[in-house]
């Protein structure tokens, strides 16, 4: 158990709906403008307020689209995965694989500095407070003696 962190990945198929304004996310990546170094995907850059992909809550900024109703993503220019979402019609069935953070240590430890216990800042803070101002008292009277 060393506290470090590792990235998983887990793969969901997402059934989306067009509504009004179309699925309700933009996508980065691509073989011709990479979102992440040596990895030609394409990638949720952001979900719309309102759209389907909020409404339906699984669709995260992030998620690497792999597919798009049976259609695989690998090596698409970015124009090419627009429009491949433009054609895709109303109905579409997107495989989508997600990242999470999961942290190899023991739990409770957040590694950066933050106390588990809210009520242990209750009892730090004023005891810090309390010996500054012990320690400007104490140099204020030493001044005074000199």
């Amino acid at each position: 158990m060393n506290g470090r962190v590792d990235l998983h990945t887990s793969e969901e198929e997402i059934h989306l709906k067009r509504g009004p304004s179309g699925l309700g996310f933009n996508i980065v990546g691509g073989s011709n403008q990479q979102y992440i170094t040596n990895d030609s995907g394409i990638f949720v850059s952001r979900i719309k307020e309102g759209g389907a992909a909020a409404a339906d809550g699984r669709l995260q900024e992030g998620d690497k689209i792999l597919m798009v109703n049976g259609r695989e993503l690998n090596n698409l220019l970015h124009n090419e995965a627009v429009d491949l979402f433009r054609e895709a019609g109303e109905d579409v069935l997107l495989r989508v694989q997600h990242k999470s953070q999961v942290q190899n240590g023991p739990s409770g430890h957040r590694g950066d500095g933050e106390a588990d216990d809210p009520s242990l800042a209750m009892v730090v803070i004023p005891t810090v407070l309390a010996v500054a101002a012990f320690t400007i008292w104490a140099v204020l009277k030493y001044r005074q003696r000199m």
